[in-house]
């Protein structure tokens, strides 16, 4: 079976979600902690990237920041922006 855009000079959506960690860990320079969420647009993809921002003892108080990042159909970076910071320990409301 093949990979969601393979054979069509686009990358699939595993690829382009290792891109995106990729190109913003080396951009930031912080350890990107895992891929909350993405999806596929009419020009490209839409990946939003938890970030460790700021390490702390204990690391419940770790600061990390969600990053919403947009790249086209070959899983290039087009542009990447902060959404959001919060501590490890913090649970979203409903």
């Amino acid at each position: 079976m093949a990979r969601s855009g393979a054979g069509n000079g686009k990358a699939g959506s595993v690829e382009v979600a290792r891109r995106a960690v990729r190109q913003v860990a080396a951009l930031t320079g912080r350890p990107v902690e895992g891929v909350l969420g993405m999806r596929r647009g009419e020009d490209g993809w839409e990946v939003t990237l938890e970030l460790l921002e700021l390490r702390r003892v204990p690391e419940t108080t770790d600061v990390l920041a969600a990053y919403e990042v947009s790249l086209d159909d070959h899983g290039e970076l087009r542009e990447y922006r902060r959404v959001r910071r919060y501590a490890r320990s913090q649970t979203e409301e409903a």
